[in-house]
């Protein structure tokens, strides 16, 4: 693996991250925090946040970047979202990060068991807010629908990379698909906010980035996090460049003035990382918007 760069040198959380791991483990949930082996994991669970995984720990689909395991999908449990509502509430949270694996191999994709876990939060927690960070589900527009009948503060749904390197990062997916989740979810539930996000370092160019961001407007998307891609083992897709932070404010400066509500960029920005500040972020933007039209 390359030598990180100064840049991505950082310190470990003083705070203990114990109470986190033992709610966790506790309900016996599992979190993208852990299985993707995010390198935010430390600071989020010492601040006693995570993100939540559903559906198993085994994917069905075998993306390169990624460190979730591939294999059969598990059997859902009837229990799960009761569980994640109890950690959740347990825990403290506001905001609840939702995500799943890929489960290709059921019927409706896991869209029912979203939607029973997003309800589950809201009816254990008043006032909670729920971010869904979803597979394509093939661009279904009944499974979707389905999701967003919970009422999701946030629909997040990642590109991940640029068009010409999909093919690379994700085999099992396709670019003009998932720009189609995104585009659905604003035509069926306009007030649900959509995000969206991608990884930097696979070889991209900063034209690819800016014209990715381009056809995320198009349909609509409102928040955008871009990351530096950092490979989790030698047998995942190497990093082509490691980007310093200079280029990912720049960016972030250029896609701002394209209209997304918040552009959340740096080398350790992840799709779920902060974010209640990044939804915060966001709000403000769209409160100043409407001052400056009034």
């Amino acid at each position: 693996m390359r030598r990180f760069p100064d840049w991505l040198r950082r310190q470990l959380p003083v705070s203990s991250s114990q109470k986190t791991w033992h709610i966790l483990g506790k309900y016996g949930l599992n979190t993208v925090c852990e299985s993707a082996l995010c390198p935010n994991r430390s600071e989020c669970y010492s601040q006693k946040t995570a993100t939540f995984m559903i559906l198993g720990d085994r994917c069905t689909r075998r993306c390169g970047f990624c460190a979730v395991e591939t294999g059969l999908g598990e059997v859902v449990e009837a229990d799960e979202p009761e569980r994640l509502a109890r950690a959740a509430e347990e825990l403290g949270l506001r905001y609840v990060v939702v995500t799943s694996v890929a489960r290709d191999d059921l019927v409706d994709e896991g869209a029912e068991h979203f939607y029973r876990c997003v309800t589950a939060i809201k009816d254990r927690i008043e006032g909670v807010e729920v971010e869904v960070l979803t597979p394509d589900f093939h661009a279904r527009e009944e499974l979707i629908r389905r999701i967003c009948e919970a009422n999701p503060t946030v629909y997040n749904h990642n590109i991940e990379t640029v068009e010409r390197l999909q093919r690379l990062a994700r085999p099992q997916a396709k670019y003009d698909r998932s720009l189609k989740v995104l585009s659905l979810v604003k035509q069926l539930f306009p007030h649900i906010l959509t995000k969206s996000g991608l990884m930097l370092g696979l070889g991209e160019t900063e034209d690819e980035v800016i014209s990715a961001a381009c056809d995320l407007r198009e349909v609509g998307c409102e928040i955008l996090t871009l990351g530096q891609y950092l490979s989790p083992s030698e047998e995942h897709l190497k990093v082509k460049e490691f980007i310093p932070p200079e280029v990912f404010r720049r960016l972030a400066d250029t896609l701002r003035q394209m209209g997304f509500r918040e552009v959340y960029a740096g080398p350790y920005i992840r799709s779920s990382y902060h974010a209640a500040e990044t939804l915060d972020a966001a709000r403000e933007e769209m409160t100043l918007e409407k001052v400056n039209e009034g």
